[in-house]
C-alpha cells in the first residue's frame, strides 16, 4: 500500500475556454482562441469552444460530480474576456457573478478552489489593438485584471496561479503558430515570454502588497516541463539534456528563483533574449509561494552538431531547435498515449528531484498530469485501464520522490472531463469523466472510480512494476 502524507491535496483541473462554452453569453467577448478556432484549418475539423462542455450552464451538475468523487480541490481558470470583455476597461458584472457562484458552489461541498488567472485566452481586443503579449503595456493590463479578481474573489480564493504554461503561449503561440494568436517567429517567443514574466511579477507584487495579509492566500505560477533523459552517458548528451531542461523550465523558473534567465540561454540566444530592468527583477525574483508543475511525458535528449539538420515535432515539445541543438527521441518500447506522448513515470520522479535540487526544494504541486486515450462509452462504462495505470504509475513515482525529500504537497489530475483540446479540437480525450458531445452527458470513467478510492484512502495498492518509477 502506498500512503501519501496526511494533508496531501487531491484535485482535478480544467480551463475556461476548454469547458465553459457560452462564448458570447453573459457579457463575454471573444478571446484570441475564439478568433483562432474560427479561422478555417486552424483546429481539427474546424471545431471551436462555442459550446464546449457547456460548463457555464451546467456548473452545479459538474460540482456535484466533483463532490461524488471526493475531490479535495478543483483548479479552474477565469476567462479574462468574461470578466473584462476588452481586457482594458469596464468590468462585466455577469462574469463576476458566474465565477462567484461557481466558487460558492465548490465551497458548499468543501472543495477548495484553485484559480488560474490566465490559461491562454487573451481578450481579442488586447491582441488586435495592443499587440497582445508582445507589448510591454500588457503587464499593466494584466495587473489591473488580476486586481479585479483579487478584489472580487479573494475573500474565498486562497490559492492563486497567475499564468498557466507560459512556455506554451510563447512557443506554440508565437513560435510555431499552431496555437492562438498563430504567429510564427524565432524571436517573438522570447519577447512574449518576457512580458508574461513581467505580468506575473506585477500581479504578485500587487497581491502581496494589497491583499495577501488580509486574505491569507498564496500565489504562484504553473510551468510545464517534460523530463529530458540523456540518450547516452557521453558528457555531450548529459549537457544536452540539462540544456533542454533549462530552455524549457529554467526559462521561466530561473527568473523567479534567481532573478534572470539561465546562463546557457543568455549565451546561445544573445541579444534576442530581452533584459530585465531592476524593477522587473525586484517584482519577479521570489514571486512564487509554491512551484506549480504540469507534467506529462519524457524524451531522450542528445547533443546535435550545429551543422546537422535535425529538428523536433511541435508536440514533441522541442522549442526553438536552432538555439538549443538538442535532438529528442522516444524509446520504441515506451507505451504511447493518443497524443503520441510516452508514458514514463520515472521521468516524473527525476524531474521532481531536479526541481528540488535546482530551486532549493520549494513547496510543489503537480497542477496537471494525465493522459489522452481513445475512450469508448459502452453499456454506460468507460474501461480506461491505461489511464488508471498511467495515474497509478505517476503517483507512485511522486511518492518515491516524496520519500527522497521532495516537498510535493498535492496532485491535480488533468482533466476533470473530456473537453476542447485546443488545435486538436474534440479528437483527444483527457478526462476522467466521459463527455458525450451530442448530449453533453457526463459519465465517470473507470479511472475516476479508481481515483475516488485513492482520495478516500489517501493512497492505493501499487500493482505495477517497481522499475517503472
Amino acid at each position: 500500500m502506498i500512503q501519501f502524507p496526511k494533508d496531501f491535496i487531491w484535485g482535478s483541473a480544467t480551463s475556461s475556454y476548454q469547458i465553459e462554452g457560452a462564448a458570447t453569453e453573459g457579457g463575454r467577448a471573444w478571446s484570441i482562441w475564439d478568433a483562432h478556432a474560427h479561422i478555417p484549418g486552424r483546429t481539427n475539423n474546424n471545431e471551436n469552444g462555442n459550446i464546449a462542455c457547456d460548463h457555464y450552464h451546467r456548473y452545479k451538475e459538474d460540482v456535484k460530480l466533483m463532490a461524488d468523487l471526493g475531490l479535495k480541490a478543483y483548479r479552474f481558470s477565469i476567462s479574462w474576456s468574461r470578466i473584462q470583455p476588452d481586457g482594458q476597461g469596464e468590468v462585466n458584472q455577469e462574469g463576476i457573478d458566474f465565477y462567484s457562484n461557481l466558487i460558492d458552489e465548490l465551497l458548499k461541498y468543501n472543495i477548495t478552489p484553485w484559480v488560474t488567472l490566465y490559461h491562454w485566452d487573451l481578450p481579442l481586443a488586447l491582441q488586435t489593438e495592443k499587440d497582445g503579449w508582445l507589448n510591454p503595456e500588457i503587464a499593466d493590463f494584466f495587473e489591473k485584471y488580476a486586481d479585479i479578481c483579487f478584489r472580487s474573489f479573494g475573500d474565498r480564493i486562497k490559492n492563486w496561479i497567475t499564468l498557466n504554461e507560459p512556455w506554451v503561449v510563447a512557443i506554440l503561440g508565437y513560435g510555431e503558430g499552431v496555437f492562438a494568436p498563430g504567429r510564427k517567429s524565432k524571436n517573438e517567443p522570447y519577447l512574449a515570454a518576457h512580458q508574461l514574466l513581467r505580468s506575473h511579477g506585477k500581479a504578485v507584487k500587487l497581491y502581496r502588497k494589497n491583499y495577501q495579509v488580509e486574505q491569507g492566500g498564496k500565489i504562484g505560477i504553473t510551468n510545464n516541463c517534460d523530463w529530458r533523459e540523456p540518450l547516452t552517458s557521453k558528457s555531450e548528451d548529459i549537457e544536452a539534456a540539462e540544456r533542454s531542461l533549462l530552455f524549457f523550465l529554467g526559462w521561466f523558473a530561473d527568473p523567479i528563483y534567481f532573478g534572470d534567465y539561465p546562463k546557457v540561454m543568455r549565451e546561445r540566444v544573445g541579444d534576442r533574449l530581452p533584459k530585465f530592468s531592476d524593477e522587473d527583477i525586484e517584482n519577479i525574483k521570489g514571486s512564487s509561494d509554491f512551484f506549480g508543475l504540469n507534467h506529462y511525458t519524457a524524451l531522450y535528449a542528445a547533443d546535435v552538431d550545429p551543422n546537422a539538420n535535425a529538428g523536433n515535432a511541435v508536440y514533441g515539445n522541442g522549442g526553438i531547435f536552432e538555439d538549443q541543438y538538442v535532438d529528442l527521441t522516444a524509446d520504441p518500447k515506451w507505451k504511447m498515449t493518443t497524443m503520441n506522448w510516452a508514458i514514463v513515470p520515472w521521468g516524473c520522479r527525476k524531474l521532481l528531484e531536479w526541481i528540488r535540487d535546482r530551486y532549493n526544494n520549494p513547496p510543489l504541486y503537480i497542477t496537471e498530469n494525465g493522459c489522452s486515450l481513445d475512450d469508448k462509452l459502452e453499456n454506460g462504462e468507460v474501461k480506461d485501464t491505461v489511464r488508471k495505470e498511467f495515474v497509478e504509475g505517476y503517483l507512485a513515482a511522486c511518492k518515491k520522490a516524496i520519500d527522497q525529500g521532495v516537498n510535493l504537497q498535492g496532485y491535480f489530475v488533468w482533466s476533470f472531463m473530456d473537453n476542447f483540446e485546443w488545435a486538436l479540437g474534440y479528437s483527444k480525450r483527457f478526462g476522467i469523466h466521459y463527455v458525450d458531445y451530442k448530449t453533453l452527458e457526463r459519465t465517470p470513467k473507470n479511472s475516476a472510480l479508481w481515483f475516488k478510492e485513492v482520495i478516500k484512502n489517501n493512497g492505493f495498492e501499487f500493482t505495477l512494476n517497481e522499475n517503472d518509477i
